[in-house]
């Protein structure tokens, strides 16, 4: 999730945790902290694009990480802090750690909860901004700062937050259900033999979905509002894997296809190869729209070595998606 949301649920759990104790500083740690495991951003700078790829919502998004760090932050904390209770610290610190990736396991790049195994959880029933998670907690959490530490109502604000929150991640759950079902009914209904179906929201809403679909040759993207009165379109998007030739049997080529889960396709532009990893769709709602939300150029070296380098974005495009989400969110 975007760090504004994890500032405010960090906030929130350190205000669980210490704010009788401490009062607004329980919310200043805990914010902290919820923002700590976003550090590993920093790898794009210190290496290759693919490497970063693979550290990002790796190691640090682990509860490996939190219970490590955990004790280590405590210990620090304790050291200048009038409260000195070590196991009440390691306490904020750990549920602050922990609950960031385990939000984040709800968006679509999702979080290797258990590195150094490699499962990486992704649940897709949120967007990495989601609006309506983030304002109403952000305004409990305003509303329980205002009061005295001991104040009922300042505990009341604050879990009030919480339960809100939470319980709109288990909305989203059920929305992404029926949403699968609307588009397994739809598959069903044009005849479209397929191999795979994920579904996920579009940005900054939980009313318009998306669907990536594999079939033989190509993916297939389609968008479905709860409000939609006709039918699905869907976009058809040739895999294309065969462009990569030798380079598919590179390592670093291997570990692309891994990260992208094997939902990409390649395109050839001025002989040049592009990666296009589909599982973040298009800049776009228009029907087999190319500028794909992570689209990687590939260079090849004189010895067969192959370099991803991120296309960068157009803002100009998502200033448009914006004005074209809206228009379909209200239905086909």
């Amino acid at each position: 999730m975007d760090s504004l949301t994890q500032i405010v649920l960090g906030a929130a759990v350190g205000e669980a945790v210490l704010g009788r104790k401490i009062g607004n500083k329980a919310m200043l740690y805990g914010a902290i902290a919820g923002t700590i495991p976003d550090f590993d951003i920093f790898s794009s700078y210190l290496t290759d694009t693919v490497s970063a790829l693979e550290i990002h919502r790796g190691f640090t998004h682990s509860i490996l990480f939190s219970v490590l760090f955990a004790p280590l932050f405590a210990f620090i904390v304790c050291k200048y802090e009038r409260y000195k209770n070590f196991k009440n610290w390691t306490l904020l610190f750990f549920l602050a750690f922990v609950t960031h990736p385990i939000l984040d396991a709800q968006t679509t790049w999702g979080t290797q909860l258990f590195w150094p195994l490699d499962i990486r959880l992704a649940f897709k029933n949120v967007f990495v901004i989601d609006p309506l998670y983030t304002v109403p907690f952000l305004i409990f959490l305003i509303l329980a700062m205002r009061q005295k530490k001991q104040a009922k109502k300042r505990r009341f604000y604050n879990n009030l937050g919480l339960i809100v929150s939470s319980s709109y991640l288990v909305l989203t759950l059920i929305l992404k259900m029926i949403s699968y079902q609307t588009f397994k009914k739809e598959l069903a209904n044009q005849q479209i033999t397929y191999k795979s179906l994920k579904t996920k929201p579009t940005p900054l809403n939980t009313i318009l979905w998306s669907a990536n679909v594999e079939t033989e040759n190509a993916y297939l993207i389609g968008h479905s509002s709860f409000f939609d009165s006709k039918p699905i379109q869907f976009s058809e998007y040739t895999k294309n894997h065969h462009l990569l030739g030798e380079l598919a049997k590179h390592p670093k080529t291997k570990r692309m296809m891994a990260i992208s889960k094997g939902w990409f396709t390649i395109n050839k532009e001025n002989n040049t190869l592009y990666f296009n990893d589909l599982r973040f769709g298009t800049l776009s709602m228009q029907p087999n729209a190319q500028n794909f939300v992570f689209k990687y150029k590939i260079d090849v070296d004189a010895n067969g070595n192959p370099t991803f380098t991120e296309e960068p974005k157009q803002k100009r495009d998502g200033k448009k998606l914006l004005s074209e989400l809206w228009q379909r969110i209200k239905g086909n």
